[in-house]
Formats: structure tokens, sequence, C-alpha cells
């Protein structure tokens, strides 16, 4: 099988558009203020504007379907258009994996049911923070152990029962990677199509450090030891158990890793697999993608094998506590907005960068220019 023949035949990514980025900078290099003194918050917009005015410019072909000239004056004043953060809305993907009932982690398969029905009578982490910022906040179930009741309110895009276990067979098959990619493309159309200009991405799932593990040890060809972290905090001796079964995975797939969907069908997780579709899709849309912790980059770094030019819409909200976190970053060359220390997962990395974010949307749209305020400009 062709490594990208799954993502290339579902998804078109192309990279955000640099003829705008001279305006931008100068715009941003013309607000009351030294060059560079709002530091991240100026490569932040940057990058959401560079984004919004790719796609701005992009639907002035596509969906105005104006004369040549027209579209051409389109794109020359699509830097004058403000930025904006519209239905921001965070994703979670809820799924079980077959490994967890190896001893790998402090709490029983159970326990990621019981989180969910926690999301959805509003009271877990995710919950109160999305609540706080203004993040529409749905949940997905990718396939945790038992299905949900019909009107429960959780998007139903089950691949399985849990994953199997991967020290002893194939995580998945190829065809539920597609499936998972299927399902992500069609939520994200769901959500771009109904006004969202971000989405963010979070996860529930026992046993979903230890794929993301696996993986980030299989895609960067690193020693297990130093993707593996304590999660939600096993002891030594369970921190032990769970290098030694991910070493064994890898070693008993090691031969059929042809592609990196192969990789990710063999030691992935259900939620990194629709993680991963829903970073490709956003991409593909021409949206942002705030990206939460260990798990949802494990995710982003199968997308960006898939698709390179997807880094262009990836905000990385934090660095999570995870030693691995801090190395996937790193071989991302990404830089978090945050490090608080988090090792939750849900999407509370995430959800707590919307305000920076904001931050930089506004200061971008409203912060007056030199010449506006009538200052000199010193820099």
């Amino acid at each position: 099988m062709n490594q990208q023949s799954i993502a290339q035949s579902l998804f078109s990514v192309t990279a955000a558009s640099r003829q705008y980025d001279d305006a931008i900078e100068h715009k941003i290099n013309q607000k009351t203020k030294p060059l560079g003194a709002l530091g991240q918050l100026e490569s932040l917009a940057k990058q959401i504007a560079r984004v919004q005015y790719s796609r701005e410019s992009e639907l002035s072909h596509i969906l105005l379907n104006r004369t040549e000239s027209a579209v051409t004056e389109s794109s020359q004043s699509s830097t004058h258009l403000p930025l904006y953060i519209n239905k921001p809305t965070m994703l979670v993907f809820a799924a079980d994996h077959g490994i967890a009932a190896y001893g790998v982690s402090i709490a029983p398969s159970e326990v990621t049911t019981q989180m969910v029905h926690n999301f959805i009578y509003g009271g877990a982490a995710i919950n109160v923070f999305c609540r706080q910022v203004g993040f529409a906040l749905e949940v997905i179930d990718c396939g945790i152990l038992q299905p949900l009741a019909t009107d429960s309110g959780v998007v139903n895009q089950r691949l399985g029962e849990g994953t199997q276990a991967m020290h002893l067979q194939p995580a998945m098959s190829l065809a539920q990677v597609r499936q998972g990619f299927e399902f992500a493309k069609l939520l994200v159309k769901r959500h771009v199509d109904n006004g969202t200009s971000m989405i963010a991405l979070g996860e529930m799932g026992i046993g979903n450090t230890s794929a993301a593990a696996a993986l980030m040890a299989a895609v960067l060809n690193l020693d297990v030891d130093l993707c593996v972290g304590r999660g939600t905090g096993i002891d030594d001796a369970t921190l032990t158990k769970k290098v030694t079964l991910i070493n064994q995975a890898i070693d008993l797939h090691r031969n059929e890793f042809t592609s990196i969907e192969s990789i990710l069908a063999h030691l992935g997780g259900f939620e990194i697999v629709q993680m991963t579709g829903a970073i490709l899709a956003a991409a593909e849309q021409k949206i942002l993608v705030v990206i939460d912790g260990f798990i949802a980059t494990a995710a982003a770094l199968v997308a960006l094998k898939l698709a390179p030019q997807s880094h262009d819409y990836l905000v990385f909200a934090h660095e999570s506590h995870e030693q691995g976190h801090q190395l996937m970053l790193q071989a991302l060359q990404a830089t978090p907005l945050l490090s608080l220390g988090l090792r939750l997962g849900e999407g509370t990395g995430a959800a707590l960068a919307l305000p920076l974010i904001q931050g930089a949307v506004n200061f971008y749209n409203q912060m007056a220019s030199f010449d506006d305020a009538g200052v000199n400009n010193v820099v």
C-alpha cells in the first residue's frame, strides 16, 4: 500500500498562502508598540491572518465566481479584513484501548465511559473551562467499551468496542483507519458549514498515553523510554510494565510498518485516528486547529507525516508534564502558548489557550497604528 494512499484519497491539504505576509507584518509592526513587544502574540496573529486571508482568497475564487480582475482586486484587499474567531468548538474524542487491560494505568477502562458521562453532565474540567472561555463542547464516541444511549448527546462515530491489545495484535485494521478519517472529515465539515472558524482537539481514553508513546517511538524512531511518561500518575512498577509492553508491541509489528498509516493501525487508538483525520480535514478547509497535550500532539505528529502542509493551521496550546510531549513538540518545531505542568488531557490546555488566541485577534483588529493615534513611531 502506498504510504499516504488513504489520506491522499480523502484529503487535499495545501499550505496557507504567503502572499500577504509582508502586508500582515507591516500592519503588526505599525501598531503603537515597540517592534516585537507583544512577543508570541505577534507570531500567533500573523499565523491567524495568513490562514484566514488564504481562506478568504480561496473562497473568492471558488464561491463568488468573480471575473479575474475582480478576484485580483478582492485578493489585494484581503489584508484589510478583520480577523475573527467564530463559534470556537472543542471536540473531545473518546475511545478505549486493549492494552489497558494489562496494567499500564492506575484506572480500569470503565473509567473512560464514566468520564464521558461526566462530560455529558457538565462536571469535568473541560466542561468548566469551556464554559469559562466560550468554547462550544462536543463529545465523540470513537469506540468506548459500551455504546451510549442514542439520546446521550454524544456523537456516535464508533470504530469498535475499544482497540485490540497492541502488544499482542494490531490495534485496528487499515479499514478502521479509513473509516475514522471519513468520520472526522464529515464531522469537521459539519462544523465549518455551521460557521466554525476554529476547532480544538481533546480526548479521553484509559491507556491512550501508551498508544501515543508507541506512535511517537515508531514514527520518530526513538527509544521507548524517552517517549513514555507516568500518564495519570503510575508508580515505578507500572511504568516499567508500560515500557515493556510498548517495546513488545513495536518489536511485534516492526516489519509491518510499511507506511505512517500502517503504524497508526498497529499502534494507535480510535480517538487518535479521528483526531488525525480532524486535523487533516480542518487543514483542507483552511481553519485553525488548537492542539492540546500529549495524545493530541501524537495525532498531529501522524497528520504532519501524512500532510506536512497542515502545520500552517496548527496552534499548539501548551507543553504538558509528560516528557514525551516536550520531545514531540521539539521534533515538530512547535512553540506552545502555555506551560502550566498540565497532564489531564480532555482538551483542558487547548481550552485555556483560547483567551490568548482571542488576544492576538483583538490586538490585530483594534490596536491603533502610530498614524491613527498621532504617536511618533519610535521603532
